[in-house]
């Protein structure tokens, strides 16, 4: 029988955050490997669902590690094993499955935008209809941390959520592997260790950063763990 859930670090720093809570609400097992550690990528064949999280490396990448991670992430696609994808775990699983990973229009950092309005994912009419967003309404605020966007293959990619300034948000690779540009799986107390190592929010007004979070932390964690028990239930683990 396969282990139940996989989750793959690209850095020690960015952990499950609210997924974590799901699985303990569930009692649900997991196996977690931290590649900056130099742990190997497993098998993804022996597990029911994986999870790949972010990280500050790009998926264009030419390292070894990198290589392994979406030579690994392509056979999640060609087994069609359920899987979720965050930030740089988006852009490696939309370059296994052959599109491309540019630079972001707009460098979307923080919980604003340039223009002052708030980071927020709008779902495309095929993100209404999938189950990964069942019961989040059709519009939501994200945290973002990110410079890089993807180009999604023609053929069997889905856009599901579009952003005002990085449109690419939210994507399905064939039946039941998803990327998520933004961040839906911060808690306080991840998104407090992110603040002073980020190479990009330590820079940044942190106090500021901080109350901004806490005006939509309640809307935020909602809509962070109804996805993440979405995602568990599409993978029949919860």
């Amino acid at each position: 029988m396969p282990h139940p859930l996989l989750i793959v670090r690209n850095i020690s720093r960015e952990g499950p955050g609210l997924l974590e809570t799901v699985l303990t609400r569930h009692g649900i097992g997991t196996e977690q490997v931290d590649l900056t550690k130099g742990e190997a990528f497993p098998d993804p064949c022996s597990f029911k669902a994986v999870v790949v999280l972010g990280g500050p490396s790009s998926a264009n990448d030419e390292t070894p590690e990198m290589q392994e991670e979406l030579r690994q992430i392509g056979t999640i696609i060609e087994q069609e094993i359920p899987c979720l994808g965050i930030c740089l775990g988006m852009q490696a699983l939309v370059k296994a499955s052959g599109g491309n990973v540019v630079k972001s229009p707009v460098r979307e950092i923080g919980f604003y935008g340039p223009d002052g309005d708030p980071f927020r994912v709008d779902l495309t009419d095929a993100g209404m209809k999938d189950p990964l967003f069942a019961g989040l309404g059709s519009s939501f605020r994200v945290f973002q941390l990110h410079g890089e966007t993807v180009e999604p293959p023609a053929g069997n990619t889905e856009i599901l959520g579009i952003g005002q300034y990085c449109p690419m948000q939210a994507v399905r690779t064939g039946s039941k592997a998803y990327g998520l540009q933004c961040h839906f799986e911060l808690t306080p107390e991840l998104f407090a260790s992110w603040l002073p190592v980020d190479e990009d929010l330590k820079t940044m007004d942190q106090a500021l950063l901080l109350s901004q979070f806490e005006e939509i932390r309640e809307e935020y964690t909602q809509t962070g763990l109804r996805l993440m028990e979405n995602f568990l239930r599409i993978a029949g683990i919860a």
